[in-house]
This record gives structure tokens, sequence and C-alpha cells, in this order.
């Protein structure tokens, strides 16, 4: 039945991501790159890709920040068209996908008011994707209280934090806690809505929000290792839409080491991929939400890409990188559904990092490691 009324709203814009998608740097582009001596070839190389003439105003030298940002700044441009033109329920869709920059956002300013900082300049390291209208709001706040009242009030984060944290939580110790708290909350909420959705969105998403579950509930127990953050707290932090809810969940909970994470993941097939022969790098988890993370590892195992540039092997957070690249990928090979809008915009910003370690490795010599990305195509 989908397939028959999809079109009427939601198949221009369909036509329209798939065009996009259709940009993405594909295998024989990331070789050009990473065969340039100077950033100038760089920039002449990616003239030549859908990315066109993105640097031509920038002055040399080029900084790696520069080509992020701006490369960032066309898949904004991307983004907010569709946004201007999707109608409900596509344009609710869109929105619950910048749920997550917010959280991050709101993240970064409640810690910059914590420390004293200048609000007004942690706006301009805000993810763009994660600015919405009152923002501007919450750099009136001159205290810790009046920021939890602001942001109760005034963004669209409200539900999540009044459920979640009280402004007594606001304090340095518990700022990653609440962070995880809010993507629980987060996680779980879209999951509720793609499921309200129906159809190939509802099985789509549940798999890849399910991945992103796990993938956070193993990221938390692992760092969680030597702190004072109790195993009852730690299983509160747990999203309860993952392949681990509920015997994995909480065999996690109750983990002390490395070892007893592997176990707990055993379960599920493509999980235990994830431990066999990470060696030492296996435990190196960074904490960073939502994929913003750099990655440093070229595709190895059964995705079918070798590691013949001598990397070692992908440590545990490159070989989450490369399952979310791989089930991203499987969403665009099927119609009249929206998760081709959230897998875009990942597979996205997964290119950037790559562009981003290329870019980075060509302006200091590092030519050793200049293939340790996670190319998407």
């Amino acid at each position: 039945m989908e397939a028959l009324l999809f079109n009427v709203s939601g198949g221009f814009l369909e036509g329209i991501v798939r065009g996009y998608k259709a940009g993405l740097l594909t295998q024989n582009q990331y070789n050009n790159l990473t065969q340039c001596e100077t950033i100038e070839d760089f920039r002449t190389q990616l003239s030549a890709t859908d990315y066109g003439n993105f640097l031509a105003n920038e002055p040399l030298p080029i900084s790696t920040s520069t080509i992020s940002d701006k490369a960032t700044q066309l898949l904004v441009d991307q983004f907010n068209y569709l946004r201007s033109n999707a109608v409900e329920p596509l344009s609710k869709f869109l929105e619950y996908m910048t749920y997550a920059y917010m959280i991050d956002n709101v993240i970064l300013i409640i810690t910059g008011t914590l420390h004293g900082r200048n609000t007004n300049e942690l706006l301009q390291r805000c993810h763009p994707l994660g600015i919405f209208d009152t923002m501007p709001a919450l750099c009136v706040a001159t205290n810790v209280e009046e920021l939890y009242h602001t942001v109760l009030v005034e963004t669209p984060l409200a539900p999540y934090f009044r459920d979640s944290v009280t402004a007594a939580d606001l304090d340095d110790l518990n700022i990653e806690i609440i962070r995880n708290t809010l993507y629980k909350a987060y996680l779980e909420d879209f999951d509720a809505f793609c499921q309200s959705l129906g159809g190939p969105t509802a099985e789509i998403m549940h798999r890849i929000l399910a991945f992103e579950a796990d993938r956070r509930a193993i990221n938390i127990t692992i760092n969680s290792f030597g702190t004072q953050l109790s195993k009852e707290q730690r299983a509160k932090l747990f999203p309860t839409i993952g392949r681990l809810f509920p015997e994995g969940n909480n065999a996690l909970a109750r983990a002390d080491d490395i070892e007893q994470v592997r176990q707990a993941c055993e379960p599920v097939a493509e999980y235990r991929a994830f431990f066999d022969s990470s060696g030492p790098g296996a435990g190196r988890v960074n904490g960073g939400a939502g994929g913003g993370s750099e990655s440093t590892a070229n595709l190895l195992g059964d995705l079918g890409v070798s590691d013949e540039f001598g990397g070692g092997a992908a440590d545990l957070e490159d070989r989450f990188f490369v399952h979310e690249v791989h089930l991203n990928k499987l969403a665009f090979l099927q119609q009249f559904q929206y998760a081709v809008f959230y897998s875009y915009i990942k597979l996205k910003e997964q290119e950037i990092r790559s562009l981003t370690w290329i870019a980075e490795c060509i302006a200091q010599n590092a030519r050793d490691r200049i293939h340790d990305f996670i190319p998407t195509f």
C-alpha cells in the first residue's frame, strides 16, 4: 500500500536524495585523491567530482578544518533543501534526524556555561544541522539553573530533558551521563516514530537504529571501566531497542573487562566479528556522539577490502564505522521508504571524515597512513 501512495508526497525528494547518493565518491576517485602531493592537487582533483569548485575562493594554504567545514556546509545545504520541500510525515522524520546534533550542541553549551566560557563563541562551534531557532536564547543564561530551565522551554529536546535530567545533574561529573541519557531517550523515541510509519521505513530504520543503540551500549561499557560509574548507573544508560536487548544489555551491565564485553556480543554474529582478531587496538573506543569522531582504518574482513597497505587491524570503533556504512548502503536497495534520507546523511558524513583524513595526511606528509580511511562506495 505504501508503494501505491508514496510518490504523491515523497517520490520527488526520494529521487533527489538518490541523485545525491550517486555523487558520493567512488573508489577510483579516492585513489586519485590519495595520490595527490599537495593540498592544491587535492583541491584540483575534488573539482572534478560533485564537490565542484567549493574550495575555489579559499586562499592557499587551505587548512584541513576549512575543507571539512566547507564540505559539511554543502551537506547542510542539501539537507535544508530536502527539509524545505518535505511534507508530513517526511518533514517530521527529517526533524528527528537533527535531534542528535541538537543534543551535542546543547551539551557543548552546557559544558561551556559550567566553565564560564562565552556562549556566543560556543555557538560558532555548534554543528549546523543541530542549530534551532531558539538556540540564541541559551546564551542568555548566566548559570546552570537558568540554562536548564531555558533548555526545557526553548528547545525541541525539552521532553528528553524533562523526563531524564534535573538541574542538579548539570555538573562536570554528570555531563557524559546526561549526553548518553538523552541519546537513549532520543533513539527510543525515533525508533517508535519509525515503527509508527510502518512498511520498509520501519524495518530498515529499526535495523540501523538498533545497531546505533548497541554501539552506544558497548562504548558506554568499555569507557566506564575504571571510573566511578556504578553497574546500576551503567545499565540505565543502555537503549532498549538494540539486538543485544535484553540479555546482552544485562551482560554488558555486569561486564568488568573487554573479554566479558566480547562474550556479551557473542550471540549476534555481526557483532562477534568486531572482536575477532582485533588485537590490542580493540579497546580503543571513543565516546563521541553519533559518528562524529575520526575514522582511521581500512575496510576489512567480510566487506571485501583487504588491509593491503599494512595499516594493521582496525580498532573497534573503526569496525563500528565499517558496519554502519554497510547498513546504510543496504538502505538504498529498497524503494518507497524514508531510510534513504537518514542513510545518505550518514554516508556523506563518513565521506567528509575520509576526505579530512586524506587531506591531513597530505598536509603532514604522512603518506604511510593516507590509506587508513573508510570509503563509502
